[in-house]
């Protein structure tokens, strides 16, 4: 990765998007909604709302993403798997997700029932793969699709190449978009978008990025995915495990090199995995050009 500096393009401003997750405590509403509120002004593309393993967190996933068509300006998309459930529930799902007034779905297979590491079994009577879901979301609404893209593929892939084959699959039954997993070396995520090209995948392939809230935990995330901890990476963490002020200092520090570099290369569009926490990436944000709007200045008649 270069050192870190400005941007060459500081006139052209990234699209973004955000991801949050459901909260599961009265606690955890507060801090989700002060990220929303933060965050809302920067006027993101669409902002996303996970699901729980095994559909654990459907009906939290659902109010989340209501109140946000309901109470805010932004374009809620909501994740949604395969896992644990029949077609014919989560085609109940996919309907009452339009009638709420959602237009954008993430179709993912999901994490198996068991968790990472085990081995993933479809519902018998549900949809087997992601590219099988994409299908029927198009075939009961006009749903934008986002679907998930490994630039170090997928953990149960045979190669990279298979698991480009797999989203291939995915576009091929009609998804509009991918959103990465989260990478920290530039040089994975361009050399798999120049392979995802050749292989006439023409879609978004948006970066996915995860500022570094907590180093350990993210890097134990990562091996559990497939992402690469690089050893640079490690070091300029190490010694900060009880010093969150520096930590978040460095965070900062990375994540904005990180950015700023994916769009000095080109990059046009940024997903950021928040967290449900909003002060680092409203920083990265506006360390990139993306600020609040200021309301018009009031005019006073003249007397």
């Amino acid at each position: 990765m270069n050192a870190f500096r400005p941007s060459r393009h500081g006139s052209r401003r990234p699209r973004v998007s955000f991801e949050f997750f459901p909260p599961k405590s009265a606690e955890m509403e507060e801090s989700l909604w002060e990220s929303v509120r933060r965050l809302e002004p920067l006027h993101p593309a669409f902002v996303s709302v996970t699901y729980g393993a095994g559909g654990s967190t459907r009906e939290r996933t659902h109010a989340t993403v209501k109140r946000m068509v309901d109470e805010t300006g932004l374009r809620p998309a909501a994740h949604l798997t395969c896992v644990s459930a029949s077609c014919g529930e989560v085609d109940e799902v996919i309907r009452s997700y339009w009638e709420a007034g959602v237009r954008h779905i993430v179709a993912l297979r999901g994490d198996p029932a068991g968790g990472l590491g085990t081995a993933y079994e479809p519902h018998p009577q549900g949809y087997h793969q992601t590219c099988d879901l994409v299908s029927g979301i198009r075939r009961i609404a006009d749903f934008e699709v986002t679907v998930s893209a490994y630039p170090e593929k997928h953990p149960e892939a045979a190669s990279l190449d298979a698991d480009i084959e797999a989203l291939k699959k995915k576009v091929d039954a009609g998804a509009t978009r991918a959103i990465t997993q989260f990478f920290f070396d530039n040089d994975v995520y361009f050399r798999y978008l120049d392979k995802v090209r050749a292989a006439g995948i023409d879609i978004p392939i948006l970066p996915g990025i995860v500022p570094v809230q907590n180093f350990r935990q993210t890097a134990n995330f990562a091996v559990k995915t497939g992402a690469s901890v690089p050893g640079w990476l490690a070091e300029r963490f190490e010694g900060l495990e009880d010093d969150p002020a520096t930590r978040r200092l460095v965070a900062a520090a990375v994540c904005a090199e990180q950015v700023l570099d994916l769009i000095d290369r080109g990059a046009p569009d940024l997903h950021f995995y928040t967290m449900n926490k909003a002060d680092l990436v409203y920083a990265i944000c506006h360390l990139v050009g993306l600020k609040p709007e200021k309301a018009p200045a009031l005019q006073v008649a003249a007397a």
